[in-house]
């Protein structure tokens, strides 16, 4: 990172390239130099600066730049698009649904982009530039970053499946207890990472219905097959979400189940053993007159007594088909 906040700045040529410009060659940058994408941390003085006094940009489009907090939208300024939109966080030890937003305005001459965190769709366009195989203009710079961020989220929405797929058999083959926790994550994964996606739908159907000069039709053809793409994938969301669901509902049976059993066995031992141990309570109390206390085969006969009021109790037990 640039001490001025900048991550970078270049001027895209006509051939799939780009020129890297630093910060002091981009406070004498014109419009007929090409054109112009620059990229900052919009948390940096030189950031706001930059972007406030120098961009020429509308002031609501300087605030959505700037600001802390957004979800996904489009904004369309006369000929010109506002763009929020967020891509999972693929970072090392990171979460997937911690997701990384970009702010963008876009006009056929020049693109502002800022953010906080790196996101690496803007990587990937970095790298078709040093290839010759970028962007060469701000219509396919759309299509091609909207096609990285929404590319992206396949292996992770992938994962989310493949786990819950394993919980499934786990739960079929185990009555693991534990695999609540890891329910519970998976459920708030998805649900964390759908509640990004849905606005952002919109956002990008909004990008290719409304009228911008500078966007043709085949440029809208392929806005909206990636916006048909990130439907897919907000459907597949949905569809893990209620798998999860009834894996979690299936969970929650089995351990009632489990909860039933062991409250029956301890019921049963229970009404087997209460008149026991009311017998032998009663017998055992140190006061005169117990019956049977100065003859030597009192104890037999006791035991007796006992064994036949279990059997008797068994027998009851199941002629009512209580076990």
């Amino acid at each position: 990172m640039n001490p001025s906040g900048l991550a970078h700045a270049v001027i895209i040529d006509k051939q799939g390239g780009a020129k890297h410009i630093t910060y002091k060659q981009l406070l004498k940058y014109e419009k007929s130099m090409g054109l112009l994408w620059v990229h900052f941390d919009y948390s940096s003085n030189e950031a706001i600066e930059w972007i406030t006094n120098n961009s020429g940009i509308d002031d609501i489009a300087i605030e959505a730049l700037l600001t802390q907090e957004t979800r996904p939208r489009t904004t369309i300024l006369d000929d010109t698009i506002l763009l929020a939109l967020r891509g999972v966080n693929l970072n090392p030890n990171s979460d997937p649904e911690d997701m990384i937003s970009i702010r963008l305005f876009i006009s056929e001459d020049i693109i502002i982009s800022t953010k906080k965190r790196d996101l690496l769709s803007v990587k990937d366009i970095l790298t078709l530039f040093e290839k010759n195989k970028g962007p060469i203009s701000s219509a396919e710079f759309i299509i091609c970053l909207t096609d990285r961020l929404t590319s992206r989220m396949e292996g992770t929405i992938e994962s989310f499946e493949d786990r819950a797929s394993e919980i499934e058999e786990m739960i079929l083959d185990s009555d693991n207890i534990q695999l609540r926790t890891q329910i519970s994550k998976i459920r708030r994964e998805s649900i964390s990472l759908r509640r990004y996606l849905a606005p952002q739908k919109e956002a990008m159907y909004k990008l290719f219905h409304d009228k911008i000069s500078w966007l043709n039709e085949y440029d809208k053809i392929q806005l909206r097959e990636i916006t048909d793409q990130l439907i897919r994938y907000i459907e597949e969301l949905d569809s893990i979400n209620d798998k999860v669901s009834l894996i979690q509902e299936e969970l929650l049976n089995k351990i009632s189940e489990q909860m039933n059993q062991r409250m029956y066995v301890l019921s049963i031992i229970s009404a087997i053993f209460l008149p026991l141990g009311f017998l032998t309570g009663l017998l055992g109390i140190n006061v005169g007159g117990i019956p049977g206390a100065e003859n030597k085969d009192s104890f037999l006969i006791f035991v007796v007594i006992l064994s036949g009021i279990v059997g008797l109790q068994f027998y009851l037990l199941k002629k009512y088909r209580w076990i």
